[in-house]
């Protein structure tokens, strides 16, 4: 008992010293770059238009390689052309409250929220490739519907629901507000309805698993940037970087993960738990590895969308832990989707598969830009082309972001 006093002490010093330490180092960083040098983690002095998770450069170049009939574009565009997203005869669906249960039970506009978001996007992206003002126009008929309706969502899977459709809704609204000529009389009202419907709800977190909170800060980040809200950019940017620590493992991280904070997974046996059970980490391995790759590609689409739109805004964050994160996660996952014997050791034996079309972004970035060797994730993404949507919140991204070096 005489030596219980003195371990809270020994952990202050420790815990004293690993402050300094982390202080001195911010200092020293902040010296070396200089002090114009922008944060990795920043809101932009400027924010870019059309910024989120794709460009004015990236589009011009998916518009060039379609009009050419280029391949895989031209397969990407008339793949997206033959969805039911871009249906020039789709009619929106907005509800005043929207309420989702766990796996949309009950489904209350939830999947028509979701799909309307999608569609805006699709035609959005059709009328920057085609010029046809018709699209434009659906897209402009598909916000301003919503925007004048909705107030609200409701029950256990608001938070998710809302950041799903809300990463969506802002990769429209950027392409539309900043590039058709035709104008955009309610552009207002629609972003009233992002600041005070959508913003609210997913703006402080979750501390459910990892990919709630990315979906929720990629749908907060975009919508920051259409915004052009500074103080919710670095709000929500910190979070993304806290949760993106805490959902992908690499070996430099120590005998454990990293956690967020807030969730209080303070031993051992809590973070397993919460691993989904999973007790050996590896570089890569993920937070829902264990319970299936499909939410898993969820966390991973959400981290590649994120990282772009930052590196658009002119924040790299690639050259990050995010982006060493990302390669590695996309990279493990790859292997098995692919068909891989899953080792006795990970997961028992067995996994969930179905990762979804979410590999274009990250591999175009850390691959095509970057140089990095990503064989299992080329290996998926091209057996994947062109890829289509996961209905939720990923579309087209071979359109958008195959082999595109802008």
């Amino acid at each position: 008992m005489a030596d219980a006093p003195v371990r809270p002490r020994r952990r202050l010093r420790r815990s004293l010293l690993a402050a300094t330490t982390a202080t001195a180092a911010a200092l020293v960083a902040t010296v070396l770059a200089g002090p114009g040098a922008p944060r990795a983690d920043a809101a932009p002095a400027t924010f870019v238009h059309p910024g989120v998770t794709v460009s004015k450069s990236q589009l011009d170049f998916t518009r060039s390689k379609v009009n050419a009939g280029a391949q895989p574009w031209k397969g990407a565009f008339d793949r997206m052309m033959a969805s039911k997203y871009a249906d020039l005869n789709r009619t929106p669906k907005p509800r005043a409250v929207v309420e989702c249960g766990s796996y949309s039970n009950p489904n209350y506009g939830c999947t028509d929220e979701r799909e309307d978001a999608i569609a805006a996007y699709t035609h959005a992206l059709a009328w920057y490739i085609t010029r046809d003002d018709r699209h434009a126009r659906k897209a402009i008929e598909l916000m301003d519907a919503w925007s004048a309706v909705i107030r609200d969502h409701t029950n256990s899977n608001a938070p998710l629901q809302t950041g799903w459709a809300g990463s969506s809704w802002p990769k429209a609204a950027e392409i539309i507000k900043y590039t058709y000529t035709g104008g955009w009389a309610n552009s207002g009202r629609f972003a009233t309805m992002l600041r005070t419907v959508y913003l609210p709800e997913i703006i402080n977190g979750s501390n459910s698993n990892g990919n709630w909170e990315l979906s929720m800060m990629e749908a907060a980040i975009g919508i920051s940037v259409f915004l052009e809200d500074k103080t919710s950019y670095d709000k929500a940017m910190a979070k993304f970087r806290t949760r993106t620590a805490a959902y992908v493992y690499l070996a430099s991280d120590g005998d454990l993960p990293k956690t967020v904070p807030s969730q209080n997974l303070n031993t051992r046996e809590k973070i397993v738990k919460y691993w989904q059970g999973q007790s050996t980490f590896v570089t890569g391995l993920t937070q829902e590895t264990c319970r299936d790759l499909t939410h898993t590609g969820y966390g991973i689409s959400a981290i590649s969308h994120v990282a772009e739109t930052s590196r658009i805004q002119g924040q790299d964050l690639y050259g990050t832990d995010v982006g060493e994160r990302l390669r590695h996660a996309l990279g493990f996952q790859a292997k098995y989707e692919m068909g891989a014997a899953v080792p006795s050791w990970l997961c028992g034996g067995s996994l969930h598969l179905g990762l979804g079309p979410v590999t274009e972004v990250g591999y175009n970035a850390l691959h095509n830009r970057l140089g990095h060797a990503m064989t299992n994730t080329q290996a998926l993404t091209e057996r994947n082309r062109p890829s289509g949507s996961n209905n939720l919140f990923v579309a087209w991204e071979t359109l958008t972001h195959g082999d595109n070096p802008n």
